[in-house]
């Protein structure tokens, strides 16, 4: 790993270019490992409504949204467990972390060229003195991070491939999202895209 100076983003940590490209490589086969085991879905929000990204989970739990709301759990919508999560994802979250406990979630979203993320926040896990480990791997994604509350001034960047984002301390409950994918900024995915893994200690 390179370790360059990080950067303060409305309060969260950016490791710019943190996983060279043959940990880059090596993450995204553990993902693909990750995927056959429980495939990639759609989620849906509390209207019904379908995400443009597709997502699936590693460890003990992992987040899903349907009608009946957002939430962890122990299974994948098709019932399978999810796969542990991959040592290769685990030791970003041991760089960057900062704190004594291991994820027991690894959020693994794919954005097309389409696909966006609205502002929201992660609220879902028990312990928010806990960060929020965000590793970006493939096309750039434009990042913004707002407040805690909603609406007020908001602050965006680029994070290409191998930049890992780490949401914490005062930043843990601020408003964030990815507005857009710049495609064709990365040859890392063979079909394009981009993949996100977010480590989160859930329970």
């Amino acid at each position: 790993m390179r370790h360059e100076t990080p950067l303060t983003v409305r309060g969260c940590t950016l490791h710019p270019g943190l996983l060279e490209p043959a940990e880059q490589a090596a993450l995204v086969e553990a993902v693909r490992e990750v995927v056959r085991a429980a495939p990639l879905f759609h989620p849906e929000t509390r209207r019904g409504q379908q995400m443009s990204v597709r997502m699936t989970s590693a460890g003990s739990v992992g987040w899903i949204s349907d009608r009946r709301g957002y939430r962890y759990d122990a299974r994948h919508p098709g019932g399978m467990a999810w796969p542990p999560i991959p040592p290769e994802v685990l030791a970003v979250w041991d760089a960057v972390a900062g704190v004594d406990r291991q994820p027991d979630s690894c959020l693994v979203n794919f954005y097309g060229p389409e696909a966006r993320m609205g502002m929201h926040q992660d609220r879902d896990e028990a312990d928010f003195s806990m960060p929020v480990v965000s590793i970006s791997l493939g096309d750039d994604a434009l990042f913004r991070v707002g407040n805690v509350e909603r609406g007020g001034k908001t602050e965006s960047v680029w994070l290409q491939s191998g930049d890992v984002v780490v949401i914490g301390g005062d930043a843990r409950l601020a408003h964030h999202g990815v507005d857009r994918i710049r495609p064709g900024t990365s040859t890392l995915l063979r079909e394009g895209g981009r993949l996100n893994l977010t480590l989160r200690v859930a329970l």
